[in-house]
């Protein structure tokens, strides 16, 4: 009870009344209701002031949506139309209506630190949105934010979890989302030219009412402390976000790791965001990357469907270790997020061009999807819990992962390297299983070189914060090969690549030893070369494992 007394507090400290001022979260708006026009006024404190007058709040609700142009947006393109925006989806989130744009309609978007947060349905439509990096006051401001009306609360009497652990004993208002940290240990401990010190150990994962953990997105790691753990409600009512026509004008920034995440971010479970298209343009010789125009995080349940977005240009810095390195840049950002879907989507660029860097990232979520879309890339960089790629086609950087529970790819075409690649900066660990399935694997597009199914590599000397593991078991059912294009002392594909070169023997002793696959089961495995599939190209290495053809 007392949780859910807390609940409703925070949800009306937040929402305010229709009569009184009310100031919505992150938006550094103020919305009152007098006899005067409606209008829009920017303080220097960066404060808006938002006045509705009596005779349009009525309007409004009766309509049951707001337009922009109703808080002064002018929509051609060169009038900074940020602050209606902002606005228009501040009234609309404190009386519940839909925001609706003005069809024909071009917003410019300027480098002024607003962020427009939309907490209601609403329909872009086929209005245009340019969003100018040029001159950007705040990188880390996203232009839009998708935010739930409810707030998170911090759970108590909670020490420590287990892995897998089905039950939290404690009472909940309803299901929540809930994260957990525990700061003293490090996971990710990453290597290579981007080499760093790890991050703390987090997981994420939902509880109903009674504390039962879904077991569909498990908890990952023990927890034998807590240093934070925090439950946030999950809406139950879905947010549609629909239409849209947005490009970004490329910053011109230094290429260093100062990534801009100047888009739409969601923190609100349960939204479907359908019929979106993204664009770049700008893009010169030099940039800061990009952390997502799309960036998914602290919730679950989220659905792109039918959407265009755009790889960015790849652009050169100096990493961590002195060396030159490309930077991630993405269209796509995941993190901490459950149950994220993208359905029938697609890229602007050719997926095979490696100019443009993969078009997804992710970090810390569970159960992925990707469903008939054409993309660049696949990757979960400090892991995922489960992801599914099916129906899809993959290009120049392919698949790239790195985590626990089902891998699923079937009914795919992919033109990596290899057909996975276990990321070799987090240990290139796998604990769990893999299944391939009606699967085309066209190696490095078509490029003569080895083939190799299943890539990575693990000296066994560097500790990743955690034991590393190839896929326990790996089933291949319906897999073609076009290895027609091959080098010329080619021996034929081979399952598993090199993953350590320096392990010939039974000499070679590893400090923090890689735990290898028990068992591959191939099922009508073709190659357009004719060659049979092989081991590895170290056969040493992979001696244990058990290879089953049917």
């Amino acid at each position: 009870m007392k949780y859910l007394l807390l609940l409703t507090f925070l949800f009306y400290s937040v929402i305010g009344t229709a009569q009184g001022p009310t100031k919505g979260p992150q938006q550094n708006v103020v919305i009152t209701s007098k006899k005067n026009k409606t209008e829009v006024r920017s303080q220097e404190n960066g404060a808006l002031l938002v006045n509705v007058s009596k005779k349009d709040v009525r309007k409004f609700k009766a309509d049951g949506l707001v337009r922009y142009r109703s808080f002064g947006a002018k929509g051609d393109g060169k009038t900074d139309d940020i602050d209606a925006l902002a606005a228009t989806h501040a009234f609309a989130n404190q009386h519940g209506l839909a925001v609706k744009s003005d069809e024909g309609a071009t917003y410019y978007i300027s480098g002024k630190n607003r962020t427009a947060v939309i907490q209601t349905n609403t329909d872009f439509g086929t209005a245009a949105f340019v969003i100018d990096d040029t001159n950007v006051q705040d990188r880390n401001s996203p232009v839009f934010l998708v935010s739930s009306s409810l707030q998170p609360f911090k759970l108590t009497g909670i020490t420590s979890l287990k892995r897998n652990q089905d039950k939290i004993n404690v009472p909940l208002p309803g299901t929540c989302l809930v994260s957990v940290t525990d700061a003293i240990v490090k996971r990710y401990i990453r290597f290579g030219p981007n080499q760093n010190d790890g991050a703390a150990q987090t997981d994420i994962f939902i509880v109903d009412k009674n504390g039962k953990v879904d077991m569909d997105a498990p908890v990952i790691w023990d927890f034998n402390q807590i240093t934070d753990i925090t439950a946030l409600p999950l809406d139950e009512t879905p947010l549609n976000i629909s239409g849209g026509r947005f490009t970004t004008i490329a910053n011109q920034a230094e290429s260093k790791y100062t990534y801009y995440s100047r888009g739409i971010t969601i923190k609100r479970s349960n939204v479907l965001v359908n019929g979106l298209e993204h664009r770049v343009t700008g893009e010169g010789d030099h940039g800061a990357p990009y952390g997502g125009f799309l960036n998914i995080s602290d919730c679950a349940y989220v659905t792109v469907q039918n959407s265009i977005l755009t790889g960015h240009k790849t652009y050169q810095t100096i990493g961590a270790a002195g060396v030159s390195v490309s930077m991630g840049t993405y269209d796509i950002s995941l993190g901490r997020a459950l149950n994220v879907s993208f359905v029938n989507c697609s890229q602007t660029n050719n997926i095979q061009d490696n100019k443009y860097w993969g078009i997804m990232g992710s970090n810390y979520c569970k159960n992925l999807l990707l469903d008939r879309c054409t993309f660049s890339r696949f990757d979960a960089h400090m892991g995922v819990a489960n992801a599914t790629i099916r129906n899809s086609t993959l290009g120049h950087q392919g698949i790239n992962a790195i985590g626990s529970g089902t891998f699923t790819v079937e009914n795919s075409t992919i033109y990596g390297s290899s057909l996975i690649n276990l990321r070799s900066d987090y240990g290139s660990t796998w604990q769990g299983e893999v299944f391939i399935r009606n699967c085309i694997f066209v190696p490095a597009g078509g490029k003569p070189i080895s083939a190799n199914l299943i890539s990575g590599s693990n000296s066994g000397q560097h500790d990743f914060g955690y034991t590393s593991y190839m896929p326990e078991r790996i089933t291949i059912d319906s897999l073609h090969i076009d290895d027609s294009n091959h080098p010329a002392n080619y021996q034929g594909p081979a399952i598993f690549a090199n993953f350590n070169p320096a392990m010939t023997d039974n000499s070679y002793q590893e400090k923090f030893p890689y735990v290898r696959t028990k068992e591959v089961i191939l099922r009508r495995v073709t190659t357009a070369s004719g060659k049979p599939l092989r081991i590895s190209n170290n056969p040493f290495m992979f001696k244990e494992v058990k290879v089953k053809t049917d």
